[in-house]
């Protein structure tokens, strides 16, 4: 006799857990804006599989490596990261057949040089006062010296931007088509050049912000572009046309709008999550002061259990804006 049950169980199953990175839910949290005339709406990258956005450009580089044939099975993979990438990267290849060697910076959190070594990955460490442009460029020079090695290179990877445009954009817009304005941290740009093209094809006049730290100063999971590094693929994807403006968001904000997240709206989320709500919310405020409408997508980075050693959630303000300067949470 037929278990029918058990054949509607596997019709909705998934044949492998890479099948479950995206389509990653869009929730309302309109509680944290300034005006009742403008929505804000938080898409929760958090929910991937391994935890973050970066679960998308991990599988998006390792499966356009491998059709291009620069990637086989068994072949070590190279890449710079501060986190969530390498713990993305380190899981899929995991899965692939493919050892993975990640270079970060010392002053990383402990949970994420924990996390890669959970998924088998060899990690070298970087020094900390470097940051991770020196991870980067060491990095490169270690692909100079191995040759042999797959160097995925999320900066200037096409494959970055590429699947924000094709799964992230594609997403809100299906979710939110009412947007006027989406806010993201710039890391390596790829979320902000693929998602804000997508969108502006959809519509010119959606509005999109870019979140970045203060020149010299560290906020989790974002960079200045005026710090030394411009990502290959924001100049590749004509960022400048893209953004239509960028906002400063200082540690002691990213860390206060943290801690909103969690206890006004039970988002447990990482340090630049709390960056690009802040920056939606100065957003938000401006437009509260003209009584316009607004629909405000931000993006919800990673989740805030690799954080907890920093105290970020629980020691005083002060404090946590102290650890802030010292330790890179990206």
């Amino acid at each position: 006799m037929t278990d029918t049950n058990a054949l509607h169980t596997a019709e909705r199953s998934n044949a492998s857990v890479l099948e479950l990175i995206g389509n990653t839910p869009l929730v309302e949290v309109s509680q944290l804006s300034p005006s009742p005339h403008v929505r804000l709406f938080a898409k929760l990258e958090n929910q991937n599989p391994f935890g973050s956005v970066k679960d998308r450009i991990a599988k998006a580089m390792i499966n356009r490596a491998y059709a291009t044939g620069r990637l086989v099975k068994g072949q070590r993979i190279l890449e710079p990261s501060s986190g969530n990438t390498g713990i993305a990267l380190a899981a899929i290849a995991r899965i692939t057949g493919n050892p993975v060697t990640i270079l970060m910076p010392e002053s990383v959190s402990i949970e994420r040089r924990q996390m890669l070594e959970v998924f088998g990955a060899e990690v070298i460490m970087t020094p900390g006062a470097e940051g991770s442009n020196g991870a980067v460029r060491r990095a490169e020079a270690m692909a100079a010296e191995h040759p042999e090695w797959c160097f995925l290179h999320q900066y200037s990877n096409e494959a970055n931007p590429r699947v924000h445009y094709e799964t992230t954009g594609p997403e809100v817009w299906r979710d939110c088509p009412q947007i006027t304005h989406f806010v993201a941290g710039l890391g390596t740009t790829g979320t902000l050049m693929g998602v804000g093209r997508f969108l502006k094809e959809q519509n010119p006049d959606v509005k999109i912000i870019a979140v970045e730290p203060p020149l010299g100063e560290l906020v989790e999971g974002l960079r200045n572009l005026d710090d030394g590094y411009i990502p290959p693929v924001f100049e590749l994807w004509k960022g400048r046309e893209i953004l239509d403006r960028k906002r400063i968001v200082r540690p002691r904000e990213s860390i206060e709008m943290t801690r909103r997240l969690v206890l006004e709206c039970g988002i447990f989320a990482g340090i630049s999550s709390g960056a690009s709500l802040a920056g939606a919310l100065k957003v938000a405020s401006d437009l509260a002061t003209t009584g316009e409408s607004a629909n405000i997508v931000f993006i919800v980075c990673d989740g805030g259990w690799k954080y907890l050693s920093t105290g970020a959630y629980t020691v005083d303000l002060d404090s946590a804006t102290a650890n802030a300067e010292k330790v890179i949470y990206f």
